[in-house]
């Protein structure tokens, strides 16, 4: 849904007067109660306040967006109003707010807020954009402006036909590189000249999803993506296979490639749950690298997918155990349900099913990448079993393989349904259905609790005891290294494979109980684009002028725990960026680490703060990290030429 279509001129209040924060939703809320925008305005006023309360919604550059989700509003709606003079705001860049757009969402709206603040973050990082919001003399003119951002988001297609090319971009989280690369090519495209429509498959399913007239109208499709797509639709298409790091870093060189390359049709289906095609078929050796390197690639593909469908079991579960835990401090015993059943025992009890069943949802969908829906069962079961640590002798010889059993057992089941399939090929037609109902389940089934319990259990269980047992027995000096070292690796390469590794390891350790080094990890990813952000405020002359404006959004990333937010910036400047950037996340880890810190659950950030351990050392930690890695950027980068700083 567009800005515009939320937005009439009846709720467009320009050059108003207003000396406080209440003043300016006071009169919002009363243009959207007259143009029949609510049903219930005290509760939605209340729903408003409650929002800002949790937080600031100036987002810095003179500009707030509240906003909130309520049984007061009747139907989605947008309101905006223009200051003559600014209004403290409290915004992270300190300055006076001039632009306010209150966006008013119903109850059952899903993430339509979400969408809205998506778009107006991505015109506020445009130069000019606000400026020309303020300056427009009219509701009709304010509309014009917007209308006009958002026909240069749609690119030169908007206006109808097909398009040249197609994109479809996923990173493993679905959230930062996602939308990156997608904003690269669509910006890129439309300084080239060139058609293109772009389908993000981000962490809320696919958005603006391919059609097939546009499919079968296209040159050529870029896949830009490092986990599972949908694929199959582009068979007997020339299909461009890349990782969707190099559409964020090389998309010029990306675009004139799917236009002028000889890109060969894909020739067979592949499944749904595949990211990429076992040998990618543009692939040349300059680009992907050797057999070997591509199929290390692909390995990284299969692995995040299991994890990307683990994480929210491990993030639910963790924050009602935290949750849980912090009831009974707080000897919150009058919340009972049934039977004299304690609300903490209850939200304790949901947190560590989640725990456990996230050992055969990795295992599961992990299994699933390699060879497709039939290897799910027997990836599930055996992540069940790793996690049972089933082996041969008594049961209380049992010891759990975890995650590296999970791990192992799907890739074993992958590899062994994808190993039937091949002996099965030439099956008749009339039998197919007896292969998926009985022969995958049955031996599926049987072999994978073989290896599992005879040969997985029992060596990976005894290496999980000596690695925890390392972990709990590492004080002082030697634990402060380790958070140092997992902070300087999230800094590293801003969300690739170094990065992570660390959250990786940050995400097993947690799933054992151990919270330090998730939090060690944590401070790491936020540091370089809250870094980034800070130099940006404190360092202007550093940065141009489009830097300056994207980093109102980095900080937002920052507090949300996105590294990739700092991207941009390193492409521009490594050898002054990733220094810095690592020099101050190692800080935070370390401080993490030495202030006892730790986080139950494996992302979100600042909005996980109130349920860590020692929270507020860890903010001090994660400021001091930021002020580091701005302090840097400001003494190594070298000022800007005026033009750009001005501009």
């Amino acid at each position: 849904m567009r800005i515009t279509d939320l937005l009439g001129p009846r709720r467009i209040l320009l050059h108003a007067q207003a000396k406080t924060k209440q003043e300016v939703l006071a009169a919002l809320l009363e243009t959207l109660g007259a143009d029949g925008c609510l049903k219930d305005a005290e509760t939605f006023r209340q729903d408003v306040l409650r929002r800002e309360d949790q937080g600031g919604t100036a987002v810095g550059g003179a500009v707030a967006i509240p906003h909130a989700k309520s049984r007061g509003v009747s139907r989605p709606s947008l309101a905006a109003m223009t200051l003559e003079q600014g209004v403290d705001w409290g915004a992270p860049d300190g300055q006076p707010v001039r632009l306010v757009f209150l966006i008013a969402a119903p109850a059952d709206a899903a993430d339509l807020h979400v969408q809205v603040l998506a778009g107006l973050a991505r015109g506020l990082m445009e130069p000019g954009f606000c400026a020309d919001l303020l300056n427009a003399p009219d509701p009709a003119a304010f509309l014009a402006v917007l209308a006009r951002e958002n026909a240069e988001k749609q690119g030169p297609a908007a206006g109808g036909g097909s398009y040249e090319l197609l994109a479809v971009t996923a990173c493993p989280m679905g959230v930062a590189h996602t939308f990156m690369a997608a904003e690269a090519l669509e910006r890129t495209a439309a300084e080239m000249g060139v058609r293109i429509k772009v389908e993000t498959n981000g962490a809320d399913g696919p958005k603006n999803v391919l059609t097939p007239a546009e499919i079968g109208a296209a040159r050529c499709i870029i896949v830009a993506a490092d986990r599972s797509v949908q694929t199959e639709r582009f068979t007997g298409h020339a299909v461009l296979f890349v990782p969707v790091a190099e559409a964020v870093r090389q998309p010029e060189r990306l675009l004139r490639r799917a236009l002028t390359a000889d890109i060969p049709p894909m020739a067979a289906p592949l499944e749904p749950s595949r990211a990429l095609p076992e040998t990618p078929p543009t692939a040349s050796a300059g680009e992907v690298g050797q057999p070997l390197a591509r199929m290390g690639h692909q390995a990284y593909n299969y692995l995040m997918s299991g994890i990307n469908h683990m994480i929210p079991f491990v993030t639910g579960g963790g924050i009602l155990l935290a949750l849980s835990y912090f009831l009974d401090r707080a000897n919150v015993a009058d919340l009972t349900f049934g039977s004299g059943t304690s609300l903490s025992w209850l939200l304790g009890q949901a947190g560590n099913i989640a725990f456990d069943m996230m050992y055969p949802v990795l295992s599961g969908f992990l299994a699933m990448a390699i060879a497709g829906q039939p290897a799910f069962f027997p990836g599930a079961v055996g992540g069940y079993l790793a996690w049972a640590g089933v082996a041969p002798g008594p049961a209380s010889t049992w010891v759990s393989s975890g995650f590296w059993g999970a791990i192992l057992s799907g890739v074993l089941a992958g590899l062994l349904i994808k190993g039937l399939r091949r002996l099965c090929a030439k099956w008749p037609a009339g039998l197919e259905a007896l292969k998926t109902t009985l022969l995958y389940p049955v031996l599926g089934l049987g072999v994978m609790a073989v290896l599992v319990i005879v040969f997985l259990n029992p060596p990976l269980g005894h290496f999980n005891d000596w690695l925890y047992s390392v972990l709990e027995s590492m004080q002082g000096g030697s634990r402060i290294a380790l958070g140092a070292v997992l902070g300087a690796m999230m800094a590293c390469d801003f969300g690739g494979p170094i990065n992570k590794a660390a959250y990786l390891f940050g995400t097993v350790t947690l799933s054992a109980g151990q919270q330090s080094f998730m939090a060690a990890a944590m401070l790491g990813g936020m540091v370089p684009p809250l870094g980034v952000a800070l130099a940006c405020t404190f360092f202007p002359s550093r940065f141009s002028a489009p830097q300056r404006h994207s980093s109102v959004m980095v900080y937002l990333m920052g507090f949300s725990f996105i590294t990739e937010g700092a991207l941009p910036y390193a492409l521009r400047d490594p050898l002054r960026v990733i220094p810095s950037c690592m020099v101050g996340s190692a800080l935070a880890g370390a401080l993490s680490m030495a202030w006892g810190c730790g986080v139950p659950a494996p992302h979100g950030g600042l909005y996980v703060l109130p349920l860590a351990t020692n929270g507020g050392w860890m903010l001090l930690a994660l400021a001091l990290g930021s002020a580091v890695t701005a302090l840097l950027l400001g003494l190594l980068k070298q000022p800007v030429p005026q033009a750009d700083v001005s501009a």
